[in-house]
């Protein structure tokens, strides 16, 4: 996708940002990252910039320095087109449709919920960004670490695993037995087959009055074929109810006979008739001209401060509607809807879930020229027992393959940040397929091939050609883009006109970070 044709980015680079305290592991100056604050952005912009290891908090943008902090930040993505929901995504779907469709409440309802588990990089740490210059925004205040996810306990995983494979014992039993059976009998018939046709002994054997005892696999498949004549009932009666209107997908992303169901016949499944609930998923553009975010703000600025104050333990002024504007409504982003995008364009969207003309849950997410990238997610603690970090980030990957449907290069979901050094924040690698993006010279590498180097060192370099290099690197300075004094200019006319003494170390910086598209499309502002 070729740049905006409208209006270029603008941005003020601070530089290094230094000696914060860590939201990961706690350290009171371990935290370093380099940051600008984004006046305006290009989505083209943005996607080249996360390419690189940049995200953004509101409009400050930041990267960390990846091989002194304390907690090396490696930029994450999923591979939608191939994704497979695991054992536990499908438990986290299935706990949502029982809720809805009979008002089940999980078991684990009175433990600690999965949080974040998506997004939420850009409150990682309590930095305080420095004050920007007469035409900046006012400094971002600090914010808290995005809780971790908690996977479902090891104690359930087990109880399934043990249930699983007792009942496939008893099968295997059962055919054994059967086998034995239909042996040809030999002249002298065995004890076992004796024992079988004797009367069984008073206390002992089968109960006539009771029904003869059913194979488990039978009962399922025998509800499972329920399930299935119903809803093709409903669909003969009711021919709208064979497509949910939101989601339209063609026939390679539907799963086939055979194979793995795919995430959408989880996520899309049909409710009965009679469902309590219904659950509704707006997609609402971050703009204070459309009708849906302005009437939705106070509610949704509400359950944001709920959720700050009861799991991150905020004070009312760090979480009231002045913080939450900045930190979650104030984007750099220009809306862009070129004809060969999706629907709905490119930019910065809250995805609002609505229960009964309630929001319970938002995903504040950007939608770029080849990803959908996932900023943050708050939600009310009331309904913690469903899983909604788990449940909003696979509905955010069913999204992001049905927006690939119109726009095809756009086939991936950003998490933001994966953190091995962090044990708490490592759910995002379960997520796959899933790559690391290298920190020196910015290729993808699939995850497997990455986690035994995080083993043995926080920091790595994942691309194994040792003469690699940066492709994206700065070549010729003097063609970095400027804005000084309303004028666009390249760098090698500003430094002539500068007064004062060189900021061509810290212009190098920036363009080194950035890369050669960034720094020859974007405007760097000078005072």
């Amino acid at each position: 996708m070729a740049a905006a044709g409208g209006s270029p980015s603008i941005v003020e680079y601070f530089g290094g940002e230094g000696g914060y305290r860590c939201g990961y592991c706690k350290a009171a100056t371990g935290n370093l990252s380099c940051g600008m604050w984004a006046h305006s952005m290009t989505v083209q912009d943005y996607q080249d910039l996360i390419d690189r290891g940049w995200r953004r908090s509101g409009k400050y943008v930041y990267k960390p320095i990846m091989n002194q902090t304390c907690c090396p930040q490696y930029t994450i993505r999923c591979q939608v087109l191939h994704f497979q929901p695991s054992r536990s995504h499908k438990k986290a779907v299935k706990k949502v449709l029982k809720f809805l469709s009979k008002g089940e409440v999980s078991k684990m309802a009175g433990e600690e919920e999965p949080m974040d588990s998506h997004g939420g990089d850009a409150v990682a740490s309590d930095f305080m960004l420095r004050s920007a210059s007469d035409v900046s925004q006012p400094e971002l205040t600090p914010l808290h670490v995005e809780s971790e996810e908690k996977v479902e306990t090891e104690i359930q995983e087990k109880e399934e695993m043990i249930k699983d494979v007792t009942e496939e014992k008893v099968e295997s039993g059962s055919l054994e037995t059967h086998a034995k059976e239909e042996k040809p009998e030999s002249s002298e018939p065995s004890n076992s087959a004796k024992n079988v046709h004797a009367t069984p002994k008073p206390g002992k054997g089968a109960d006539l009055s009771k029904p003869l005892c059913r194979k488990a696999k039978d009962i399922r498949r025998e509800r499972k074929l329920q399930k299935l004549l119903q809803k093709q009932t409903r669909m003969v009666e009711d021919p709208l109810l064979q497509v949910e209107p939101q989601v339209l997908f063609s026939e390679t992303s539907k799963s086939k006979p055979n194979q793995a169901k795919c995430i959408e016949d989880f996520i899309f499944s049909s409710l009965p008739e009679d469902a309590i609930h219904q659950l509704e998923v707006r997609l609402v553009p971050v703009s204070s001209e459309d009708p849906q975010f302005k009437s939705s703000f106070s509610q949704s600025a509400a359950l944001f401060a709920k959720y700050q104050m009861a799991i991150h333990q905020d004070t009312p002024s760090d979480c009231d509607e002045h913080q939450f504007t900045r930190f979650l409504c104030d984007s750099p982003l220009e809306a862009e809807n070129p004809t060969n995008g999706p629907d709905c364009g490119y930019g910065s969207f809250h995805q609002q879930y609505w229960l009964h003309g309630k929001i319970i849950a938002v995903g504040v997410i950007d939608i770029l020229p080849y990803c959908v990238s996932s900023v943050y997610l708050y939600y009310d603690p009331d309904y913690s027992f469903l899983s909604l970090g788990v449940y909003s980030a696979l509905r955010e990957i069913a999204f992001t393959r049905q927006l690939h449907e119109k726009a095809p290069d756009l086939s991936y979901y950003y998490m933001g940040f994966y953190i091995h050094s962090c044990p708490k924040m490592r759910y995002k690698g379960q997520y796959r397929p899933s790559d690391l993006l290298c920190p020196e010279t910015y290729v993808w590498v699939p995850i497997e091939q990455c986690l035994p180097s995080l083993e043995h060192s926080k920091y790595c370099r994942f691309n194994q050609d040792s003469n690699a290099v940066d492709d994206g690197r700065i070549k010729e300075l003097d063609r970095v883009r400027v804005l000084h004094k309303r004028t666009i200019m390249p760098y090698s006319v500003y430094k002539k006109r500068r007064k004062g003494p060189s900021d061509e170390a810290s212009v190098q910086q920036y363009a080194n970070l950035v890369g050669k598209m960034c720094s020859e499309r974007m405007l760097l502002f000078r005072s």
